[in-house]
Parts: C-alpha cells; structure tokens; sequence
C-alpha cells in the first residue's frame, strides 16, 4: 500500500498532523498544485511547485508530494 491509498484518517492516523500534500491538477486548461493538510482539508492551489513548498512552510508543515 502507498501513501496515495490512504484515507485521510489513515494517514492522519500515521502521526502526520503536520504534513502538508500537493498534487498536480488541470484548472482551466492550466496544471496548478493542489495543496492539502494530511487530513485531506484543502488548503489552497499554487502556480508552481516552489510556491507550493514555500505555502507549506510558512504554514510550519513538512510538504509531501502525492503523484
């Protein structure tokens, strides 16, 4: 099983409260970054992957990338 199976609770469950997850997603044509709290509650979405990262960090969240 990969982290991409988890549930939210599962991964919460995982002791990972202060992680942060993006993903790649189509908004209107135009790939933007998806990001999470581990328990899945959306956070918002970045232009770009450093955005992403720096969104996570100021927000004191270990980022992880989901694929």
């Amino acid at each position: 099983m990969s982290l991409r199976d988890l549930s939210p609770e599962q991964f919460e469950q995982l002791g990972m409260p202060h992680v942060a997850y993006f993903k790649p997603v189509l908004v209107k044509g135009q790939r933007v970054y998806a990001i999470h709290t581990a328990d899945g509650t959306p956070m918002g979405m970045a232009a770009d992957r450093d955005i992403a990262i720096q969104v996570a960090l100021e927000h004191d969240l270990q980022p992880i990338w989901v694929h």
